[in-house]
């Protein structure tokens, strides 16, 4: 899948940009069928259907209904049935039941796609920006439906997950090449560091402002977490000792009675995990995946390590110049290049820090109802860095601050070590 780089200077660009990302999202239903497009396999997922409606519904809510006068609605319900969390613009359907939303069908969904997409044409797309005022909040419309690409193709997953026939969404063109190379430990010296994106180019607002920090002297694992280095910690106990847990963290494990990581299942004395390509036996030289913040945290506490702050992974990040990553494609599971990456040269998993996801001193949300974007959610939750093998890739920089609640293992999700160093 070609990634839209979205450019922030040159206006002619912005209605293929446009284009490009909204054909990207659709993209990724080829091949799934309108059922498959329909179900919720748990609260946290939504269906493919709700992604491509919600990510419409955005451009329709933010942009074309503010202003276009005496604007009507495609459809006044749709407002209340995709919106996502925006208390400002109005209600929302319920998020755990979304998967009951059998009207519209998927080809009404379609069409509506293709009426507001008509209509961003007409009036906003081939503007200047001098005009219209409006790039940067379109801008902001494209990444946000970038974002629900990554998280149309891990919920798709979890939907498959749970069919015991465990269905492939595409079949795995990977060859395994190569050699994992042995873990190393990278020095980082104590100091006055700057953080966060600067003014120019496209950043979320939770990435801003610039700042500094101090940092102490700290080490860093050259790659992630491994699944043969996880089957360590699960082989020696690492379940069932509560030594190495948090309490909430061993409370959730117990209550959910969880054993491995998600999509992993023991057939026959060997490891085997779901992938988007169908069920595979582990491979030990992968990044282990599809952990929660608890299990990251147990596994290093297991080794006498710890995680990394956020500030010490882009700090890490920066200096190797990491988070460019030269694909031309995503992939829909990390392969051992991944695995022997540094600070996601390419990226394979969002890496759990040990950072909650606050704001940053002198924070200042999007303006307007988009505030509500990023800033709401400071709370209970912990900082990824990175990205992992279906994010989007211009989304992969050295700044960006993905955040969960601790409990949750859906997305991609993994382990890099930190350690204290003198």
């Amino acid at each position: 899948m070609p990634d839209a780089l979205l450019n922030q200077t040159a206006d002619d660009s912005l209605h293929t940009d446009y284009l490009q990302v909204r054909q990207q999202t659709e993209g990724l239903i080829e091949g799934l069928s309108e059922a498959d497009c329909q179900i919720q396999s748990m609260p946290d997922a939504s269906p493919a259907k709700w992604h491509l409606a919600h990510t419409t519904w955005f451009f329709e809510a933010f942009i074309i209904k503010p202003n276009i006068k005496n604007y009507k609605d495609v459809n006044k319900t749709y407002n209340y049935l995709f919106n996502s969390y925006y208390n400002g613009i109005g209600e929302q359907f319920s998020r755990p039941q979304r998967g009951l939303i059998s009207r519209p069908d998927l080809d009404d969904v379609l069409d509506y796609r293709r009426q507001i997409d008509a209509i961003m044409r007409e009036h906003f797309l081939n503007q200047p920006s001098s005009a219209s005022g409006l790039r940067e909040l379109i801008t902001l419309g494209l990444h946000h439906e970038q974002q629900h690409q990554e998280l149309l193709l891990t919920d798709i997953k979890h939907a498959f997950s749970v069919n015991p026939i465990f269905p492939a969404y595409a079949e795995n063109p990977y060859k395994k090449q190569g050699q994992l190379s042995l873990l190393r430990w990278l020095h980082y010296d104590a100091g006055i560091r700057e953080f966060g994106a600067g003014e120019q180019g496209f950043a979320y607002d939770n990435e801003r402002p610039r700042h500094r920090q101090y940092l102490n002297t700290f080490k860093l694992a050259s790659r992630p977490v491994t699944n043969g280095e996880y089957l360590e910690f699960m082989q020696a106990g690492g379940y069932r000792n509560p030594e190495f847990w948090l309490s909430d963290g061993w409370a959730f494990i117990n209550r959910e009675k969880i054993d491995a990581p998600l999509y992993w299942h023991l057939m026959g004395g060997d490891w085997f995990q779901f992938t988007l390509y169908g069920l595979e036996e582990v491979d030990p030289e992968l990044p282990v995946c599809h952990v929660s913040y608890y299990e990251a945290n147990a596994y290093a506490t297991w080794r006498g390590k710890r995680l990394p702050t956020e500030f010490e992974w882009e700090f890490a990040a920066e200096q190797a110049k990491a988070c460019r990553d030269t694909r031309k494609t995503i992939s829909l599971h990390p392969d051992v290049s991944h695995a022997d990456a540094l600070i996601g040269i390419p990226v394979g998993v969002w890496e759990w820090t040990a950072s909650a996801y606050a704001p940053y001193p002198g924070f200042a949300p999007f303006a307007g109802t988009a505030g509500e974007y990023n800033g709401k959610f400071m709370s209970n939750q912990y900082v990824l860095r990175g990205g992992s093998c279906v994010t989007p890739l211009n989304h992969i920089r050295h700044t960006y601050r993905n955040f969960f609640y601790p409990h949750q293992r859906w997305q991609f999700t993994g382990i890099r070590l930190a350690e204290d160093s003198r």
